[in-house]
């Protein structure tokens, strides 16, 4: 046994400041959730596998390859949540609440696969899911919310990418006619898809390798092969999208990655990132998987983001500054044995002020260093003079010249908002 014990491969710890950050992101987009008119439900990290198999597809990729499954000491099989719609799709079967049913959600997920920039084997995300609805302008909707959501976190440089899967019938035949053109080109595909091509044709357009990329703009595509109601739906959703001012591009490659989605589906990726992995976030409808896991037959579409590859893309875009303010706005001195900090930190906290103060006996000199390391904007001093008079000595740590005055010890409150008021 080692004694270096550190965080496992494809995991990573935040702290602060850089923690601010992430504070940032999922604040933001709590609010704007919110606004949207969803509300946030909590759901277990690990589910009973058959929720994720019958979700995602028992023969995916995630599904066979990157899934943390384990079994319990009750001889219970489960997996870790490998991304966040099944798992909140779950929640509304087991519970029936009213529709529609709009939930948000933020969430650790896990995947067994190789860490990269961006790419963790438990990565954070966080997402929207509206049940109990047909109407494209739920797509809409969900759509937009996202979009304004990279807007808001400071993104520039990305686009939206949108596409639908038709549902059974038309995108049935159509994968017909794409598993006979990759059979006639199969020797031409790359590596990988040489021998998995047929058990899942539609992952052979997911290629961004240029051997797969030629075979697949000589074949047939599935905007093309719709039915009539598939196609209203995808006009109905970008007609909305243009009216909204919200800019997209057709992608008849876009098929996402899970077996569950039906017709809409969309990606947004970043221009600020390498191509290979510049998708920040993506989703769309899935008409039958409440039914998959045992529930109604209900539609559902939603969308998710990972919080690390975002804030990978604000970097990129050189958009560093936290959302969210942090820190003490006061630092609290006291020389007299450090009671006197407990208390006044205490009352200032309470008035809502943020307060930092030293502890173990330090010296003056070594509080104000901490002090002026802090951050904070006022400093309040309790040295024994003026715990003797009644007063604490307030000193502006941000002024250009050393600033400070007495005050008496019930107006310290009025006397530190005074200051941080001034300095807004």
């Amino acid at each position: 046994m080692t004694d270096d014990l550190r965080a496992p491969i494809g995991t990573h710890d935040v702290l602060s400041p850089d923690s601010a950050l992430w504070e940032g992101v999922i604040g933001t987009f709590a609010d704007l959730a919110n606004r949207y008119d969803f509300g946030l439900v909590l759901s277990p990290m690990f589910e009973d596998v058959a929720v994720f198999h019958r979700g995602i597809g028992e023969a995916s990729e995630v599904a066979t390859k990157e899934m943390y499954v384990f079994t319990d000491r009750g001889d219970r099989t489960y997996a870790l949540r490998p991304e966040g719609t099944a798992s909140v799709v779950r929640a509304f079967v087991q519970h029936h609440p009213v529709t529609p049913w709009r939930a948000w959600y933020v969430t650790p997920a896990f995947r067994y696969e190789r860490p990269q920039a961006g790419r963790y084997r438990q990565h954070h995300q966080l997402g929207v899911e509206a049940l109990g609805s047909d109407d494209a302008q739920v797509d809409v909707e969900v759509i937009a919310l996202a979009q304004r959501f990279y807007a808001a976190i400071g993104l520039r440089r990305v686009r939206l990418l949108v596409n639908s899967m038709g549902h059974d019938v038309c995108r049935g035949e159509y994968v017909g006619l794409l598993r006979a053109h990759l059979s006639a080109r199969r020797d031409d595909l790359c590596d990988d898809h040489r021998a998995t091509w047929d058990r899942n044709p539609l992952r052979v357009l997911d290629c961004k390798k240029p051997a797969c990329v030629a075979v697949t703009d000589d074949g047939p595509m599935l905007p093309d092969h719709l039915c009539d109601a598939c196609r209203d739906h995808l006009g109905l959703v970008t007609r909305g999208l243009d009216r909204l001012g919200i800019a997209w591009e057709r992608a008849p490659r876009l098929v996402r990655g899970f077996d569950y989605y039906t017709r809409t589906t969309f990606e947004f990726v970043s221009d600020a990132l390498d191509a290979a992995q510049n998708a920040i976030g993506g989703g769309g409808r899935y008409d039958q998987l409440a039914a998959a896991l045992g529930g109604p037959d209900v539609s559902g579409v939603g969308f998710g983001s990972g919080i690390e590859r975002l804030l990978l893309a604000r970097a990129a875009e050189g958009v560093t500054e936290a959302l969210i303010e942090r820190g003490p706005d006061c630092f609290v001195v006291d020389t007299t044995g450090g009671e006197e900090a407990t208390v006044l930190a205490d009352e200032l906290r309470r008035l809502g002020v943020a307060v930092s103060r030293a502890v173990d006996g330090r010296s003056m000199k070594a509080q104000m260093k901490l002090a002026d390391r802090s951050g904070a904007r006022v400093a309040v001093l309790v040295g024994p003079q003026e715990l003797a008079a009644g007063e604490v000595t307030m000193r502006d740590l941000r002024a250009s010249e050393s600033t400070q005055w007495r005050v008496a010890r019930g107006g310290v409150a009025d006397a530190v908002r005074t200051v941080l008021e001034g300095h807004e």
